[in-house]
């Protein structure tokens, strides 16, 4: 029979393996009698770890969730993720929980063994903003969590949105889009859906009433959110006189097509036309505009702008 202490954290790490797990079968895995799980289960408790006995011919466990957070059990793998995943956190612009994060891993790492602390150690991201970190707009931990709570428990939230009022608001999910945090909800008074920018909301309290959530728009929230950013967005498409490998290498979100060795097609987006008619300038090469017309007009108004440049 294994020591009390290994068998402790052996019937420990079972218990997270899945929701309910028989005496029975629990009593074979440690090779020792349905007695010693049950007292060992007693300590577990004792430890402050919340294991719900179930009822039944058999019996059995069940690990829920409690007041306070015992100590967990890693494998190698989950404790690596967990590790990558905290690092991720720590380093994104705009997170508002990044000093946690950065604590936090500081803390798993003191506990790991030497072979997964190097593995761990090997890996450094680094974020790359396209503006300063400090002038990227945050989101405090604790505005996420109540726009989460609020959008689990179904309950109606009221906000002041920047400079554009009070808004009464059905949250339905909180999602990331290029390193902010939006919240997605119906809006009330304008009895229509809406995507809020996380960083410019003022929560009010209390929350307002509960609501039976209404469908979202094509059922998937990810496809909601592209779909509505690219709605906004100004699509263009030209002929540029130079090699795709060229126009690849300056090109991150565009899509380059090649029609000869010296010629490509470039499919690009921007906020608006003369963004992006500004963005395909760039290249240093003759270019034809195949669509649409407003990317069109937007070139002959930039054209002219630099062509009264005062000397």
């Amino acid at each position: 029979m294994p020591k009390t202490s290994a068998r402790l954290l052996a019937l420990l790490s079972l218990l997270q393996t899945r929701r309910d797990w028989p005496g029975m079968s629990l009593a074979e895995r440690l090779e020792v009698s349905l007695r010693t799980v049950r007292r060992d289960v007693d300590r577990l408790r004792e430890l402050g770890y919340p294991i719900v006995a179930l009822k039944g011919p058999d019996g059995g466990y069940r690990l829920g969730a409690g007041t306070e957070l015992p100590p967990l059990l890693f494998d190698d793998e989950q404790a690596v993720a967990l590790s990558i995943a905290l690092q991720v956190a720590a380093t994104t612009p705009g997170n508002g929980t990044a000093e946690a994060a950065a604590r936090a891993l500081h803390t798993v790492r003191q506990v790991m063994p030497a072979r997964l602390r190097h593995r761990i150690d090997t890996l450094h991201i680094t974020a790359a903003a396209p503006v300063p970190a400090a002038a990227e707009p945050t989101v405090g931990g604790d505005v996420l969590m109540a726009l989460s709570t609020a959008a689990h428990a179904r309950e109606v939230l009221r906000f002041d949105y920047a400079d554009r009022g009070t808004r009464r608001v059905e949250p339905h999910h909180i999602v990331t889009w290029d390193g902010r945090w939006y919240l997605v909800g119906w809006d009330l008074d304008r009895k229509d859906w809406r995507i809020f920018r996380a960083d410019r909301i003022t929560l009010r309290t209390p929350n307002g009433p509960r609501f039976t959530p209404r469908p979202l728009p094509g059922g998937d929230v990810a496809a909601y959110v592209t779909g509505t950013f690219h709605r906004n967005t100004c699509r263009g498409v030209v002929i540029l006189d130079l090699p795709a490998a060229t126009v690849a290498q300056y090109t991150r979100a565009g899509i380059v097509e090649e029609l000869a060795p010296n010629q490509c097609r470039l499919t690009l987006e921007s906020w608006s036309w003369m963004a992006l008619a500004a963005s395909i300038a760039r290249f240093d090469a003759d270019l034809q505009v195949i669509d649409p017309p407003e990317l069109r007009a937007a070139c002959t108004r930039l054209a002219h702008r630099f062509l009264n440049v005062t000397p």
